[in-house]
């Protein structure tokens, strides 16, 4: 995907939902055992016992188009009244819970209930590898696409959300942390979702070194 905005937005969208979408595919064939036994996807892995699933999260990167053209995601101001990472910046999700089926079912529950995104209106395309908090829970980053911009009424739900705004996916690409204003300052866990998105939605490595804590990547030789 390039940065150029000439196309109409519509087909823009289109074009990403289909390179994501073939890199899922391919993701998902390469996860095929040799031995001929069935696959487990990342997107519908059980959960054995309440305890998985309380280690267990998914978030949802969420992209659409904005005026400029440029490809934009949505990203949360957590509440200052929480008791864990209040006032930070946040994709919108979760923990999974047992009625969850699988990581896409809990974004996009964890997007309805934090700022009233319709499921429905997101397209779904592909699911990156998971990352491991130090707190040892497992994030799974859920990319969908939002077509119709306009049809999203924004609801934060005050218990949770204090703000919701967005910002530019390319930016993650040009900078390690990102300011808007003075409000919001994106970093960490978010900061380095993101870049990885920015990376693959635009097929090129950030003008920066990456320097994310080992941790992080426990999760590809740890899946649940």
């Amino acid at each position: 995907m390039d940065s150029n905005h000439s196309r109409d937005g519509s087909e823009t969208l289109k074009i990403l939902a289909q390179q994501l979408g073939l890199l899922h595919k391919q993701k998902q064939n390469q996860e095929i055992p040799k031995t001929g036994s069935q696959s487990q996807d990342s997107s519908s892995t059980a959960v054995s016992s309440s305890s998985s699933s309380n280690k267990r999260a998914a978030v949802l990167v969420c992209i659409f188009q904005g005026d400029a053209g440029d490809l934009r995601i949505i990203l949360t101001k957590r509440s200052s009244t929480l008791s864990s990472h209040s006032g930070e910046v946040a994709l919108p999700g979760g923990k999974r819970e047992e009625c969850d089926i699988d990581d896409v079912e809990t974004a996009l529950r964890e997007a309805k209930e934090e700022i009233g995104l319709d499921p429905s209106l997101v397209h779904v395309v592909t699911i990156l590898d998971p990352l491991i908090t130090k707190n040892r829970i497992t994030v799974v980053p859920v990319i969908g696409i939002l077509f119709d911009k306009k049809a999203f009424v924004p609801a934060p739900n005050a218990m949770e959300v204090e703000a919701i705004f967005d910002a530019p996916l390319e930016m993650f690409l040009k900078v390690r942390y990102y300011f808007k204003g003075k409000k919001y300052v994106i970093w960490a866990l978010t900061a380095g979702i993101l870049i990885n998105v920015a990376s693959v939605v635009y097929q090129r490595s950030p003008a920066f070194p990456e320097r994310s804590p080992k941790f992080w990547n426990r999760a590809a030789d740890n899946k649940l």
